[in-house]
């Protein structure tokens, strides 16, 4: 299975894929060894007979027909192991771009469809629109067989590949294909640097002697637990199954003792209504547990890895013949237009290498749905189906209103959405406060107070934001005490000044934005305080003036930084009545909510992490002892909140960092929130350790919301890389979020929620442009679009009607 996003193919213009090799180009003569001084080599050797490695043997002997190409495969032509083959419009364009007779072969042989059925609890919701196409990965094998040989490629079935080291000698090139438990990658292992991750669920590979009418996606609540079948048609007879499950309901179900018979039996029987009581077939099929592969480097010398021995993705978004198959269109490419091969194996590197990484995410956030399904299970039926179906973030709600309206308006009106309302216009109450919309400016800090007092700039930034239309502003970080700051640049509300200097923004907003809520963040720096301004020098400590610095235990920050000073259980009660002091004045300066900063590596963080809390008193230890002291500034805050008012916390739900946070105990620790009051978990990641290694990606952070809402139960900000209100209204109605924050991009566009509503054709209360700017709620007309259309087209120099 191969190219779609799991039941919804990625969108591209087909024939974008690689233009470039469009003609052949002749090659050069090059040196056998040391590798070839030009990027042509002419004697290629490919370790692998999959699709991957029998195109790239069909590109190179193409491009240049006098090139030496031999493949080694140690199965004989008609082993193959799985069923279909799914190729989206772009691979199927770079394709015919780059080896017409290829492509008019496998269309002739593709299977095409445009549903997706997902079964939930008895009942099917389908979507349409999608559009794939597919065939036998044997007929695939069979085409590229044909054309290798048609070529002159040297293929050699049933025999194993010479050492890598030997082919390296005597050849220009070794191209290693052969997979994801590639002998190539493990040989120069020091040098690839592979990390292979293993994941929750066993699956295996089947199919039925009938053809699917959709691409379906089929949940089985069992008494052992949760079993999901991925099927699709790949011939007018024949449709892949794949079947797949939790470890721990594989082995309940007792598939551990099973042999392929019985396990391909049982599964007919399991999902007997999807295959309408017919038997399945198997393959050697025997079930696995899926690997992602990650390699440091995909080069060494003139060896070079493609396809699966370079990088796997899940099969839930159909990725890998379609990477493979793009990866040798690149390669061929960057072999043709570099003067070297070392150039040409850096670039083909450079190129690839981002476009896997976003399919990686893509598959991994997939793959993690699958593995937690059961979270979702309660959803209603519709919402669970558009959940699904843009579970890896590359569909969203605006791409899936495209390709089928009526369902997604389906899902909308489930949701609660009014006739012509987008999700992210949609009220939410917190306590006493209704938001008129799902979008939060998220707290930024500025580090432009003087002794804490906000001021001009505070007024203008946080009231631009706030006529910019977002339900709830949010200030940046302000700190309760002064030895509470991040930095000299940070506001406060430990005086009577700075209170009275946050009610004129407070009040701005109410007066000039109504509608619109602004909400304080309050927080202690911690051990990450006494810093320069982030444009100065993020997180160095200041070259003079600093103040001693107090956390959870005496851990700097940054090697070489200010240690701080263990807390007493004396100076925990003062930080205590710090915080309870701010809250009183926040309460009077107009704040409509108040969030607590429990996340980022500031004070509070440090006591919730394992690797800043090494406390062997009370306070530290067990995940309940590092909640204790968070909890108790926590209900001191909400005491002194008023009661309409709703209270949030943020969180860092993990620290990636081996030894952190783990996703257990953020759900453990967001819970113990809520049940001390907490409105609403807002859901950040990081920032607490300095050695912390994020997953940085769009969206990389809506995951550990999504696991904190559906298994705490409490309500959730989703935060992290959403820059889009396409993203907004997909995490909304898939029920990931109830609220989105959003930071840079109101950094880039104070307007960012007026502009969406204007995108999105939306005129409704749940945003409200200011009078004074209702002249420029339409976007503004950038040039001339009444230009006459060109009537005649030129052909071979001359000009016809």
């Amino acid at each position: 299975m191969s190219s779609t996003q799991g039941g919804v193919p990625v969108s591209g213009a087909r024939g974008s894929a690689d233009p470039r090799l469009r003609r052949g180009a002749r090659a050069t003569t090059t040196k056998p060894h040391p590798p070839a001084t030009t990027s042509h080599p002419l004697r290629t050797a490919i370790i692998g007979g999959g699709p991957g490695g029998l195109y790239t043997a069909a590109l190179l002997k193409r491009l240049a027909p006098d090139r030496e190409v031999t493949v080694w495969e140690r199965n004989a032509p008609d082993d193959t192991f799985g069923f279909g083959v799914v190729l989206s419009d772009e691979t199927l364009g770079g394709i015919e771009h780059a080896d017409p007779v290829v492509y008019a072969a496998l269309r002739q042989d593709f299977v095409r469809w445009d549903d997706v059925h997902i079964t939930h609890r008895g009942t099917r919701q389908t979507s349409t629109g999608h559009g794939f196409a597919a065939l036998g990965r044997r007929r695939l094998l069979e085409i590229l067989h044909d054309r290798c040989r048609s070529l002159g490629v040297d293929l050699r079935f049933r025999t194993e590949a010479p050492h890598p080291d030997r082919l390296a000698r005597e050849y220009d090139l070794v191209v290693a294909a052969d997979g994801v438990h590639s002998t190539t990658r493990d040989t120069y292992r020091d040098v690839f640097r592979p990390r292979l991750a293993p994941h929750r669920c066993r699956y295996i590979w089947l199919a039925a002697d009938f053809a699917f009418d959709a691409f379906r996606f089929d949940i089985a609540e069992t008494e052992h637990g949760v079993m999901q079948l991925h099927g699709y048609p790949y011939a007018p007879d024949a449709s892949t199954v794949i079947v797949e499950m939790r470890e721990e309901v594989w082995k309940a179900a007792g598939f551990d003792g099973l042999d392929e018979a019985e396990s391909t039996a049982r599964c007919a029987k399991i999902f007997a209504d999807a295959l309408g009581g017919r038997p399945l077939k198997s393959n050697k099929s025997a079930w696995t547990t899926f690997r992602t592969v990650v390699n440091g480097h995909w080069s060494h010398g003139n060896v070079v890895l493609l396809g699966d021995a370079a990088h796997t993705a899940h099969f839930s978004i159909g990725s890998g013949t379609k990477l493979a198959v793009e990866d040798a269109l690149a390669l061929a490419a960057c072999l043709e237009e570099q003067p070297t091969l070392g150039k040409a194996l850096t670039a083909y590197e450079e190129e690839r290498r981002p476009v896997v990484a976003s399919t990686q995410r893509a598959a991994k956030a997939s793959l993690e749905w699958f593995e937690d399904v059961s979270r979702y299970l309660d959803q209603p039926p519709r919402r669970f189906a558009f959940n699904l179906l843009t579970r890896s973030r590359r569909v969203t709600h605006d791409n899936l209103r495209l390709r089928d309206a009526r369902f997604t308006e389906s899902v909308e009106r489930e949701f609660g959405c009014p006739p012509g309302t987008p999700p992210m216009f949609t009220p939410f109450r917190l306590r006493g406060l209704t938001l008129r919309n799902r979008v939060v400016v998220s707290p930024m800090d500025m580090y432009s107070a003087t002794d804490g007092v906000p001021g001009d700039f505070h007024l203008v930034h946080l009231g631009a934001r706030a006529l910019g239309g977002a339900g709830l502003v949010m200030t940046e970080m302000v700190c309760v005490s002064e030895q509470g700051r991040i930095t000299p640049g940070c506001a406060g509300l430990y005086t009577g000044r700075q209170a009275e200097a946050w009610r004129r923004v407070t009040d701005f907003v109410h007066a000039q934005a109504p509608g619109t809520a602004i909400g304080v963040q309050l927080g202690h720096s911690g051990r990450k305080g006494s810093t320069r301004l982030m444009w100065e020098g993020m997180d160095e400590s200041l070259p003079e003036g600093n103040w001693p610095l107090v956390a959870p235990s005496p851990l700097p920050y940054k090697p070489g930084g200010q240690v701080p000073r263990e807390l007493t259980r004396a100076q925990l009660t003062d930080v205590r009545e710090q915080f309870t002091a701010a809250a009183r004045r926040a309460a009077r300066a107009g704040f409509d909510l108040l969030e607590l900063h429990c996340a980022h590596g500031y004070l509070l963080s440090g006591f919730l992490s394992p690797l800043t809390n090494r406390r062997t008193d009370a306070y530290g230890g067990s995940t309940e002892k590092r909640l204790r002291f968070p909890l108790e500034v926590f209900d001191a805050v909400r005491a002194e909140w008023p009661e309409d008012r709703p209270m949030t916390v943020r969180v860092s739900a993990t620290d990636w960092a081996e030894g952190g946070t783990s996703p257990e105990e953020a759900v453990a620790i967001a819970r113990a929130f809520a049940a001390h009051g907490a409105d609403a978990v807002d859901v950040s990641t990081g920032q607490v350790v300095a050695e912390e290694r994020p997953e940085f990606g769009r969206s990389y952070q809506a995951p550990y919301a999504d696991r904190i809402r559906h298994e705490a139960g409490v309500p959730v900000i989703a935060v992290g890389a959403i820059s889009s209100w396409d993203d907004v209204n997909s995490l909304i109605l898939a029920g990931r979020a109830d609220l989105c924050a959003l930071a840079r991009p109101h950094l880039y566009d104070p307007h960012w929620t007026l502009h969406a509503a204007a995108e999105q054709g939306y005129e409704g209360p749940g945003v409200v442009w200011p009078a004074p700017y209702r002249a420029g709620s339409r976007r503004p007309v950038t040039g001339r679009t009444d230009a006459p259309k060109q009537r005649l087209t030129l052909h071979g120099g001359r000009q016809d009607v």
